[in-house]
């Protein structure tokens, strides 16, 4: 089980909660076409507070999904299970998911901190102050908006790499600027592992 990019704030059996909540929303999506409906007072306190989460879904180190949102509007648990759902069976960029790859499924999920907004007085100046590594995106301008989690510094270790990419997940033009271009920054508690050992616990 991997963990990456902030202070640990999840123990590892609630980590493990997670997961295999994940896992089996993803298969209770193929048994009955809907995600898992936990409910919350069934678990830790850590897991009922609101949070915002990611769920990513890998074969063989390539993408097969990511679903998520940017504010925390319900409680962990049931977050992880919908975005698990939606990350298996409701990405545009892939087929729904089938039952002949869910052994071969890496999951991972990644816990958003509340976003705060960045002030900077030129491209230049938002440079300097993204933290590689650490920092997840928001940039937001007429009525676009694109996000980059931490983990995407893997692929783009550059800042100015990563700013012009996620100028391009935003529908923005290369090299895009202006004086309303907003950015918020996140971090995030990142955590995952092969599907087989979610349901083994």
């Amino acid at each position: 089980m991997s963990s990456t990019e902030t202070e640990d704030v999840y123990r590892v059996e609630e980590r493990r909660m997670l997961l295999g909540i994940a896992a089996q929303s993803i298969e209770h999506g193929l048994n009955h076409g809907r995600p898992l409906e936990p409910d919350p007072h069934d678990y830790p306190t850590a897991l009922q507070a609101e949070r915002a989460t990611f769920v990513t879904l890998q074969i063989d180190g390539a993408l097969r999904g990511c679903i998520g949102v940017l504010e925390a509007i319900r409680p962990l648990v049931i977050d992880v299970a919908r975005n698990a759902y939606g990350a298996a069976f409701e990405d545009p960029r892939f087929p729904p998911l089938t039952r002949a790859e869910l052994p071969r499924l890496d999951v991972h999920i990644s816990v958003l901190s509340p976003s705060e907004p960045m002030h900077f007085r030129s491209e230049s100046d938002l440079l300097e102050q993204i933290r590689p590594g650490i920092d997840g995106l928001i940039l937001e301008d007429r009525g676009r908006r694109g996000t980059f989690l931490p983990s995407v510094w893997e692929d783009l270790p550059n800042a100015a790499d990563f700013l012009e990419h996620l100028r391009h997940k935003a529908g923005l033009p290369s090299g895009y600027w202006s004086e309303t271009l907003a950015v918020s920054r996140y971090s995030t508690e990142s955590f995952g592992a092969p599907i087989a050992e979610t349901f083994s616990g």
